[in-house]
């Protein structure tokens, strides 16, 4: 009787025009909901025409055309050193994106990702017999690894002061170090320490003590930039519709570590969304 009364009042306000713009912003706002989707796909297009763009006006000057491409815009030029092509069609591959249309099946259910519900099998089971999407998936990795190693090469440079090997966590990169190659926002709590104490054990060998340095996100460290913040959102959500991981706050990560028998860590927030975490023993 109460929705019925409640509707009724609606209608009347929406007959005598009383409210009539905040109702319309409600509809363009459900709108903007439901059409985000064609950003990511218009960017996927934009990328796989992006040799049109490639002209030779647009390396001639500012004067000349009048325009330039932005930093965003250059990382998505396939010749771009760091460019992110790669992770951006790997993410948007439709095997991938099929997990959304399944997100209220999964609810309902008990396997463990939507991804599982739409192709009956782990997405790391799925990889590994699918060898197109395995190689997508390790160079949209190395891809994202070279733009963010440039810049912790740079930035921090006393982090890896007398360190004679690295445990990789997420990389999929190649140098002359010594790497052990994790993962830790794909997993579990309980996977995740598992991977930390196996890291544990490896910078303890042969009396040598080290560090653990992971590059992740730490959700809610950028509280005064609102994109940031639905950027890491939207991975958090990424992460549960493909495996069994989350992006995770400073008390997670420390529960984290403290559970894998560490003793403390320190996380430096100059990475964009993510941030340096090294852990010590």
């Amino acid at each position: 009787m109460e929705s019925q009364d409640s509707f009724k009042h609606l209608n009347h306000k929406c007959a005598s025009g009383e409210h009539s713009t905040q109702l319309l912003q409600a509809q363009a706002h459900i709108w903007n909901h439901l059409f985000s989707f064609i950003k990511s796909i218009t960017l996927k297009s934009a990328i796989q025409l992006v040799r049109l763009l490639c002209t030779k006006k647009l390396s001639e000057t500012d004067e000349e055309i009048g325009y330039i491409l932005t930093d965003a815009s250059q990382l998505l030029l396939k010749d771009h050193p760091f460019s992110i092509t790669p992770f951006l069609m790997a993410m948007l591959n439709p095997i991938l994106t099929k997990s959304c249309h399944y997100l209220s099946t999964w609810f309902q259910n008990d396997d463990p990702t939507p991804f599982h519900t739409a192709h009956g099998m782990t997405c790391w089971h799925y990889t590994s017999q699918e060898p197109t999407l395995a190689n997508l998936f390790n160079d949209a990795m190395a891809s994202d690894t070279r733009l963010v190693t440039s810049v912790v090469i740079k930035e921090c440079k006393g982090v890896f002061e007398g360190l004679e090997s690295l445990v990789d966590v997420g990389g999929n990169s190649s140098c002359r170090c010594n790497f052990i190659e994790v993962d830790i926002h794909d997993w579990s709590d309980k996977e995740s320490v598992k991977i930390l104490k196996r890291c544990k054990e490896a910078i303890t060998n042969n009396d040598k003590k080290g560090k653990v340095i992971i590059i992740d996100m730490v959700i809610e460290n950028l509280k005064e930039d609102e994109e940031s913040i639905e950027t890491q959102l939207f991975f958090d959500m990424w992460m549960m519709m493909l495996v069994t991981g989350k992006e995770r706050s400073e008390k997670e990560w420390g529960q984290l570590f403290f559970d894998a028998g560490f003793s403390d860590y320190k996380i430096t927030p100059i990475l964009g969304v993510r941030s340096l975490i090294e852990i010590f023993l």
